[in-house]
């Protein structure tokens, strides 16, 4: 009985597997690419220069999404609380840089209450395969994002991936983990 057990174990962890992005240490680390960035001030920068010198988490999401993204909101401004006054940053990233435009960007950080550590941004339409690339964030369906959160060490390279929705604790202890090491 037992061996019948295992071996359908054995026979459905490919399947299992394949249903899951992968998470934890990304080694070896993966930088950020040179792709402009629109800023909820309305400013242009680089990616790789917005991650630069801080921890930072990082989450996709679009500003008219009302299934997942809200929850990703309300999941950094809890991480935002627990973090106020220390060096982690926090990057909402919209996959729909045709209709996230600055206004679009601000009002969703509004919405969260989103204290300045915390910021949002749009790449442009050619870039955003770019970063699904980098951060296999691709997930199935019309959304075609994931809910994981990328921690970014302060030399902007990709470090971890946490699991689809992670906790607050989860979170918080990463970027916390990240700091230290990098």
């Amino acid at each position: 009985m037992k061996r019948r057990h295992l071996l359908a174990a054995l026979a459905s962890a490919p399947f299992a597997a394949r249903g899951h992005d992968p998470f934890g240490r990304v080694d070896p680390p993966k930088p950020a690419p040179r792709l402009p960035l629109r800023c909820a001030d309305g400013s242009l920068r680089d990616f790789g220069e917005r991650l630069r010198g801080h921890t930072t988490a990082v989450q996709l999401m679009f500003t008219t999404c009302s299934a997942v993204c809200p929850i990703q909101g309300a999941l950094f401004a809890a991480v935002a609380a627990q973090l106020q006054g220390g060096d982690a940053r926090l990057l909402s990233l919209s996959i729909d840089p045709l209709n996230d435009d600055p206004r679009a960007l601000a009002a969703w950080l509004a919405r969260f209450g989103a204290a300045p550590a915390w910021q949002a941004a749009a790449p442009r339409l050619a870039d955003v395969d770019r970063l699904f690339d980098l951060l296999n964030g691709r997930a199935p369906g019309p959304d075609r994002h994931s809910t994981q959160v990328y921690l970014f060490d302060r030399r902007a390279r990709l470090v971890y991936r946490t699991p689809e929705l992670p906790k607050v604790a989860h979170v918080v202890e990463m970027l916390r983990e990240v700091a230290r090491t990098s």
